[in-house]
């Protein structure tokens, strides 16, 4: 795998785990989540980065697969040119349903 791929991984992982960390003192809550502003835009900034790696690493090399890998940057594109439309709901369940997958998968393929 070429060095430049490993790169984006790390930042997918990286960002992953910037999210991980916003939740370590604080629980999973929805609620929560809803009412925390700088929470929930941190949140949304570290999909962003995410999905621009993933961008990335499909333009660069297709044999790298990833799951929901058009998923996840079609929602990047949606939080930067769609920000008004951008749901909780859809960001909440991003955090809790698929980036533990996805966090698994790039640690795989970094190893």
């Amino acid at each position: 795998m070429d060095n430049t791929i490993k790169v984006w991984l790390f930042d997918i992982l990286k960002a992953i785990e910037e999210i991980d960390s916003f939740f370590v003192d604080v629980p999973k809550d929805f609620i929560q989540y809803q009412r925390d502003l700088r929470t929930k835009r941190a949140v949304e900034r570290n999909i962003e980065i995410i999905g621009e790696a993933m961008n990335r690493i499909l333009n660069s090399d297709a044999s790298v697969t990833l799951s929901n890998a058009r998923k996840i940057v079609d929602t990047r594109n949606r939080i930067i040119h769609g920000y008004d439309s951008v749901s909780d709901d859809i960001i909440w369940s991003i955090v809790i349903r698929h980036l533990p997958a996805l966090k698994m998968e790039v640690e795989g393929l970094l190893q």
